[in-house]
This record gives C-alpha cells, sequence and structure tokens, in this order.
C-alpha cells in the first residue's frame, strides 16, 4: 500500500505540473481535437473540382454523353478544346485531363470494334493524376455500357457486377484520416509527455530532491506512466465522441472502451520508452532529436500509412518488434470492422510484451542514472 500510495501522489504531481506547463496542455487540446479536424478535413484523397476538357472529334451522341458525365464536385464543368488547344492547355496548368474522342467513335463502339479513346493527364498534380485516372475510366466505362445496352444491337454484357464497400461505403477519406490521426497522435503525444517529463525534472533540480526520499526508480516511471496514459485516454475518448462522432458524424463500428483499453496497453509500451529517452538525453533539443529519429519510424512503418502487407518481407519482420504496429492493425480491426476481443486478442498480447519489454529496459537504465 505504502509504494500504491507513492505512485499516487507522485503521478498527481505530474498532473499538477502539466498542468501548469501551458505549452503543453496546448500541444496535447491542440492535438486531439483541431488537430484531428484539420487532418480529416483539410488533406483528401478524393477528387474535388478536377479540371478536364474533351476533345470530340466524333461529335455524336455518345460523345456528348461521354462530355456531360463528367460534372461536380468531382470534376469541373468539362470544357470543349480543338486539339491544337489541347498541349498549350495543359502546358500552362489549365487542365489537367483532356480526354480525345476520335471520329466514328459511336459507330465504331455500335459495330463491336473496340475504338480507343486517348486520355492525357498532366502527371505534375501526382495525387489527382493518379486517382483522376481511376474515377475517369470507370465513369467513361461505365457511360459506354449504360449507352450500348441502351442501343437496339442485340448486345448484352456477359456478367453482372455487383461492388460493396465495407464500413465507407462512399469512399470518404476523413473517414480514414480522423481515425489514424488518433491512432499516431496516442504514440508521439505519450512519447513527448513522458520524456519531457523527465527532461524537466532534470532542468528544475526536482529530480534531486525525488532522489533523496524514500522512491525507488520503479515508483517514479510508474507514477509518470500512469499520469500521462491518464491524460491521454482522456484526450482520446474526448475526440473519439465528440469530434470524430458528432463534428465530423463519422461512425465508429466497433467498441471504444475496447479501443481504449489497448490503447491504454499502448501507452504502457510507449510512455516507457519517453522515459527511456528522457533518461538517454540531457536537454530538451537533444530529446526533440531522438524523438525524431525513433517516432517517425514508428509511425510510418507501422501500417497507418501505407498498409503492412506491401512492405518488404524483412521489414515486416522487424516491426513485428514496434507496438505501434500491433496498435495499428488492432485499432483499426475494432473501429472499422467491429472486431471484439475474440479477434483482437493476439495484438493485445504482443502490445503487452513489448511494452514489459520496453519498462524492463527503461527501469535498468533509469535506475543505473538513479544511482
Amino acid at each position: 500500500m505504502k509504494h500504491l500510495s507513492n505512485i499516487y501522489w507522485l503521478g498527481t504531481k505530474e498532473l499538477r505540473t502539466l498542468w501548469r506547463d501551458k505549452v503543453m496542455m496546448f500541444l496535447i487540446i491542440y492535438s486531439f481535437s483541431f488537430g484531428i479536424y484539420i487532418g480529416a478535413t483539410a488533406t483528401s484523397m478524393e477528387i474535388h473540382n478536377a479540371s478536364i476538357a474533351f476533345v470530340d472529334q466524333d461529335r455524336s451522341a455518345l460523345s456528348g454523353r461521354l462530355a456531360s458525365a463528367f460534372y461536380k464536385p468531382r470534376f469541373k464543368p468539362p470544357t470543349l478544346i480543338s486539339a491544337a488547344e489541347m498541349d498549350a492547355g495543359m502546358d500552362a496548368g489549365v487542365y489537367t485531363f483532356v480526354v480525345t474522342i476520335p471520329p466514328d467513335f459511336e459507330k465504331d463502339v455500335l459495330a463491336s470494334r473496340q475504338p480507343e479513346l486517348q486520355v492525357n493527364i498532366d502527371a505534375t498534380r501526382m495525387t489527382q493524376a493518379g486517382i483522376g485516372a481511376g474515377y475517369i475510366q470507370h465513369m467513361l466505362t461505365d457511360t459506354i455500357s449504360t449507352f450500348v445496352q441502351d442501343k437496339p444491337t442485340g448486345q448484352t454484357m456477359p456478367i453482372g457486377l455487383v461492388t460493396r464497400f465495407k464500413y465507407n461505403p462512399n469512399l470518404t477519406s476523413s473517414w480514414f484520416g480522423s481515425i489514424m490521426e488518433i491512432i499516431n497522435n496516442i504514440a508521439m503525444i505519450s512519447i513527448i509527455l513522458s520524456g519531457a517529463a523527465l527532461i524537466r525534472e532534470r532542468e528544475h533540480g526536482t529530480l534531486e530532491h525525488l532522489l533523496v526520499m524514500p522512491l525507488n526508480a520503479a515508483e517514479i516511471m510508474l507514477s509518470k506512466i500512469w499520469s500521462t496514459a491518464f491524460v491521454i485516454l482522456i484526450s482520446v475518448a474526448f475526440s473519439l465522441y465528440v469530434v470524430v462522432e458528432i463534428i465530423l458524424s463519422i461512425p465508429i463500428a466497433g467498441s471504444i472502451p475496447l479501443f481504449l483499453f489497448g490503447s491504454l496497453l499502448l501507452l504502457f509500451s510507449t510512455t516507457s520508452l519517453g522515459i527511456l529517452m528522457g533518461t538517454i538525453a540531457r536537454t530538451m533539443p537533444q530529446l526533440g532529436l531522438i524523438f525524431i529519429l525513433t517516432v517517425l519510424p514508428l509511425q510510418i512503418l507501422s501500417g497507418s500509412v501505407t498498409p503492412f502487407e506491401s512492405m518488404p518481407d524483412m521489414l515486416q519482420y522487424i516491426m513485428k518488434f514496434a507496438p505501434t504496429s500491433h496498435f495499428v492493425e488492432m485499432a483499426q480491426a475494432i473501429l472499422y470492422r467491429g472486431a471484439g476481443i475474440d479477434i483482437i486478442w493476439p495484438n493485445l498480447i504482443a502490445i503487452l510484451i513489448i511494452g514489459c519489454v520496453n519498462f524492463y529496459l527503461s527501469y535498468l537504465l533509469f535506475r543505473k542514472h538513479l544511482n
């Protein structure tokens, strides 16, 4: 009971110190409120108001229907231009996409000759170019198929393809971006808070005060861990219930309490890692450099930015020893697909084991530093 009392009161001291640190409080509030909203809405993976033009050399009903298939909000109203105007318009950045319809296109389509459409893309606008090419191909194919079926040619489509998108039927990027922003902030802010708390103790001279008190290294570490976890969990719950569900109107498929429990296990690991960094570093600038070298690979290679399966096999094997990789997989399963503990328990165990290893290594180095 004495050890628990020491841990509790030391953690309470950390919360009071954090409350008086206005810069750190602003970072926490911003990261889990405005930062989530901006990260979800400012960067979009969809096409919005892309400029497109048509070079219509056919002047048929089908070519007119193809041009009318493109409308807001994905594309601006198409502009009809001549072939001579195409290169100048793309060089000037006026058009991102230019579709060239050859002569006798409708006649060749109805005769099943499979004519070709030329789509010119300004690839200097990389994101719009990659995503827009898929949009244009789908819209052109769908419009031509509908036109052919409406004509009395006796042709029928050999198959009927029905596509259903789970969780995110409209493929809205904000649904993905907001959740991943929260996931990334959990690891990032927890490492900053725990590492900065230890650096602050050293800079203010309060670490020496702790050394003369009847405290051990484990009590000091656990007090910083629970106080940091307490602040982060409240912030995460606020982000999910208020920012994501109410403000952004994004549905959560799974159990938020289960996600918070998994977040608690991750926080045990990441705060231990932050204490390890704070023990190694002597000043805040040193902590910042170590933080950049550590957190960026943890986030980029965790599967939150790119699919984990698309990485090289060796890199996948290495990242299995990082808690963020298991946490991203667990979080996506819970919040996107509504998974229960019967599915994500291997991830929970992996995060807990990695957390215990991080805590033990941090404890050894921190105890050695205190002695």
